[in-house]
């Protein structure tokens, strides 16, 4: 699951002149004082500046509205467990205490997800602002408040209100962060009031992020440029369900009830679906334009929790009593987003001196600052943890524009329109129109004036209608409808059993999660929830549809059901780590056609079950070596493949020999894992990625390509030089276990067509496997030379593989002196892609880690105080502040914290107390 709350921006693709530059590392802010003589600065930034905005933990406040007092107990790393009488006092002292610790980032939120940034940073979001009001996260989330959320609910998010404001009373921005100190030399932003629906809007942030395959979606169309059908297809090969386990492997759907029963036997057959565009695997001629600009458009947007809705991935597993030391379930989580400073993740209790109808809650978690409640976590029932299911909750249409409106089964419908204005700090207003179709899709082209152009001039089937004056691309997504997942928030924190957490369950609408459980009890179980669409027969959402013909649109959605679910399989364990969530045989629903390849997930199942299959108990500490686990899958395919090639270059043999006796491990002192996934990426760029079309390539790679009118044979001299267009983080291949299927496929086909590449000036052409495996040796060899030293000695993977902790605002496009007293870094590290210890890098990009498991936890059902946790960063998001990273060193240790729950355990570890009054 979830965050960055934003990435760094850059200028917007566009018109000629205007430079591109990446947007989704969010926040290009121009501080003019940045030129400004170092002894302004100097005398500004101050002790008592740094210092101004740390937070009381000690003695007591009053705090008007709370009806009884309230203790705030933090432990040695500043993590705080609330203690109160009423459930509106807990959380309202909740907003209190977030707000102390992380209000400008909770700020930050709220603007991205209302489409305001320009007001606190400038012109420089204007065209972040356009996209985001396009997409009206914050007008949906003001629906769900009005219309769909339960009284209980409404009060517990006025309460949080309440106390986010009673903190605010008084501050100027100075006394909130040192970030508005800074903010403070360029315009004059100061905080507004914090709303109810400021905490709703986040949970559309998270769902963008976590929206499924829509990438894939403008990918597969992208690839038309410059691939055919087969070729596309061997690189989106099936899922290997005989071999990468789902999570659902017991019961089956009932197609005479329209259920879903854990055990049952299937009855009915699986669907069977086309692919979008008419049944074709390709998109109309021009099409492919068009997606460019619009992948421009959703790149620059902020992310929220991962890196633009790629490689978000989790692991989240659960063990029954049967197989366990305490003989009670042991249940993992640990969520893999984005890095972030501070973490995305806010750990906090919320408990109340004693359960009654006037206070229910007694739990404890991770939850995001800016939203009551917690995600994910425990209370003194049961424990949960999430994972992405990456079911497909989103489709693009291609529509035909006809004067003001568009055509719709022979018809012109008329747009529906409204105006947004944008204010922007230090600047002019500017108003923009957005449209949507009468179901409710926003025109996401409208935005880029590119994709206005192409939708021009594109080409399309013969079947299509006429251009009239265009088409445009319009987006379907569950998460514009308004939804009830806010209830489910509170409805699982206080869930005392399975039927109470299923039944929660129903209301986490978006985004879709798989949900494993345990309880004290010892009953295990998974559940996916979610509104999850359906779709006509001869669509299946992995392509961009035709939007003039109502059988693309959707038909329904699944029932709840009929959603997949096991509790307490006879196998004693559930894992999901984002593989397929139920055998497509078993089941008669598309859910997607992009999992991922479940090599996490397979790996986790092996350790599970060579545990079992050796006779021993698993421990807490067990489970976090799980965790931990560094080992390389696609290296145990490919290196003994490696060592079999004679090479002549003493230097590349002598880094061949790394890989001798290697047990394919990625600790980040190992100069083998350095090697091999320097050759691994080296691969990727031969066989695939300098064959893909510039969209996908990184940016500022070039190469020299058939011009596009050449006939005959290729050669140098018919070639033109085209350079990538993706930023490094973003482009393909990116190396993750859809690359290992896609390699594991041709494998044993050593003349396939992937492995041969073209006589250049100076190098050989390749025509087999192991030719282009040497030249791919060869490359990382003298690759790493220039990146580590000739001396291999010296090699090792973490020096490759370093994590950087960066603000998210100031600390990425700021004054450099600003990004020094904000970021944090580097630390070296091991694990890779696809690994159960997933620090995520992109092979197409580089080495660099770009997300991360964000937290981990460990739950011991058996005694919850004997539970354990840790965060990427801390509790505090003031940059000098003693909690602000104190635990990403133990983080990346793969070490724990203590995680105490029990009144008489927090009061053990308890270091300051606060106390609110009324």
């Amino acid at each position: 699951m979830p965050p960055n709350t934003t990435a760094s921006s850059g200028q917007k693709p566009g018109k000629s002149g205007r430079k591109k530059g990446r947007k989704a590392r969010l926040f290009l802010i121009v501080l003019v004082l940045a030129i400004i003589g170092g002894i302004a600065f100097g005398a500004y930034w101050s002790v008592s500046t740094v210092r101004a905005s740390f937070p009381q933990t000690k003695g007591s406040i009053k705090l008007d509205g709370l009806s009884g007092p309230v203790d705030v107990k933090r432990d040695g790393n500043g993590i705080p467990q609330v203690y109160a009488s009423s459930d509106e006092d807990l959380f309202m002292a909740q907003g209190f205490v977030q707000a102390q610790d992380r209000f400008y980032e909770m700020d930050v939120r709220r603007h991205m997800t209302s489409g305001r940034l320009s007001e606190m940073f400038g012109s420089g979001q204007v065209k972040n602002d356009e996209f985001l009001r396009t997409l009206g996260w914050d007008r949906v989330a003001q629906k769900e408040y009005d219309t769909k959320l339960s009284a209980s609910t409404k009060k517990y998010l006025q309460a949080y209100a309440k106390g986010v404001n009673a903190y605010l009373k008084g501050k100027d921005g100075k006394d909130i962060s040192l970030e508005y100190a800074a903010l403070g030399f360029s315009n004059d932003y100061s905080p507004k009031q914090w709303t109810p629906v400021d905490s709703v809007a986040w949970l559309k942030a998270m769902a963008w992020d976590l929206r499924g395959n829509m990438q894939d979606e403008i990918d597969r169309s992208l690839m038309t440029s410059r691939l055919g059908p087969k070729q596309i297809a061997d690189l989106y090969p099936e899922y290997p369900y005989s071999r990468n386990k789902a999570i659902v492997q017991e019961g089956a759907y009932d197609s005479v009830s329209g259920t879903y029963s854990p055990a049952g036997t299937a009855s009915g057959s699986a669907s069977t679906a086309g692919t979008g565009l008419a049944g074709n695997t390709e998109a109309p001629s021009g099409f492919q334009s068009q997606l460019s600009g619009l992948y421009d458009v959703l790149d620059n947007v902020p992310t929220a929790v991962g890196v633009n809705g790629n490689g978000i991935g989790s692991n989240s597993w659960v063990v029954s009593g049967s197989h366990t030391i305490t003989g009670k379930p042991l249940l993992a989580n640990d969520p893999h987003l984005s890095a972030s400073l501070p973490s995305v993740w806010y750990q906090m209790g919320l408990h109340c001196t004693s359960l009654s109808a006037k206070c229910q809650y007694d739990v404890a978690g991770y939850t995001f600052a800016g939203m009551p409640g917690v995600v994910i976590g425990h209370n003194q029932d049961i424990a949960w943890g999430m994972t992405n299911s990456g079911v497909d909750v989103t489709d693009l249409y291609l529509e035909k524009i006809t004067g003001e409106g568009y055509t719709y089964d022979g018809k012109v419908l008329p747009f529906t329109t409204r105006k947004e204005t944008i204010k922007v700090a230090g600047g002019t207003s500017k108003t923009i129109v957005v449209r949507s179709t009468e179901d409710g899709m926003p025109l996401l082209s409208d935005r880029d004036d590119e994709l206005v152009k192409v939708g021009k001039k594109a080409t399309v089937d013969s079947g299509a209608p006429d251009r009239g004056d265009g088409y445009a691309i319009a987006l379907r997504w569950t998460a514009l409808n308004p939804g009830n997942s806010m209830d489910a928030v509170f409805e699982m924190d206080k869930a005392s059993d399975w039927t109470e957490f299923r039944k929660a369950s129903t209301s986490f609408d978006v985004p879709s999660q798989n949900l494993v459980y345990a309880d004290t009890e010892g009953n295990i179980g998974y559940q996916l929830p979610g509104r999850i669409p359906t779709r006509a027969e001869g669509d299946d959402g992995s392509l961009p549809s035709p939007g003039w013909e109502s059988k693309y649109r959707w038909t329904g959605y699944i029932k709840q059901s009929a959603l997949p679910y096991e509790y307490n399989p006879k196998r004693g364990y559930i894992v999901t780590a984002n593989q397929a969530v139920v055998d497509k045989d078993k089941y008669p629903y598309t859910l997607t056609t992009d999992w991922g390849y479940g090599t996490r997930s397979q790996r986790i199942n092996d350790l599970i079950e060579s545990k079992i299959n050796g006779g021993g108990k698993i421990s807490t500490d067990d489970m976090r070596q799980m965790q931990l686990d560094n080992s390389s899958e696609i290296a145990k395919l490919i290196v003994p493949k490696l060592l079999k090639i004679d090479v002549a270059d003493k230097d590349v043999r002598q880094a061949q020999k790394l890989l001798e006796g290697w047990d394919y491990t990625q600790d980040s002192d190992s100069a083998a894992a350095a090697y091999f996934n320097a050759t691994w990426r080296n691969i990727l760029k031969l066989a695939f990625g300098n064959k893909l079309p510039k969209e996908l390539r990184v940016k500022g790679q070039c190469l020299n390509v058939d011009r596009v009118d050449t006939t005959g044979p290729a050669d140098e001299d018919q070639k033109v030089r085209e350079c990538g267009e993706r930023d490094a983080d973003q482009a393909q291949p990116d190396g993750g276990d859809r690359w290992f299927e896609v390699v594991r496929k041709i494998m044993n086909d050593e003349k396939n067509d992937w492995w041969k590449l073209p006589k250049t000036r100076t190098q050989k052409a390749t025509d087999t496997r192991d030719e282009l495996f040497g030249r791919a040796m060869r490359d990382a060899r003298w690759e790493l030379t220039a990146k580590l030293g000739k001396d291999i000695d010296t090699w090792s993977w973490g020096r490759l593989h370093r994590l950087f902790l960066k603000n998210q605002t100031l600390g990425t496009e700021g004054p450099r002196f600003l990004q020094y007293m904000l970021n944090r870094g580097p630390w070296k590290l091991g694990g890779g892609e696809a690994t159960v210890n997933a620090t995520g890098w992109n092979a197409a990009g580089g080495y660099g880690v770009v997300w991360v498991p964000s937290m981990r936890m460990v739950v011991n059902l058996g005694d919850l105080d004997k539970s354990k946790w840790i965060n990427l960063s801390g509790a505090s998001g003031h940059a000098y502040s003693a909690h602000y990273t104190d635990q990403t060193d133990l983080w990346a240790k793969g070490e724990l914290l203590p995680w105490a729950f029990s009144e008489k355990a927090v009061g053990k570890r308890t270091s300051d107390t606060l106390v609110l009054e009324p």
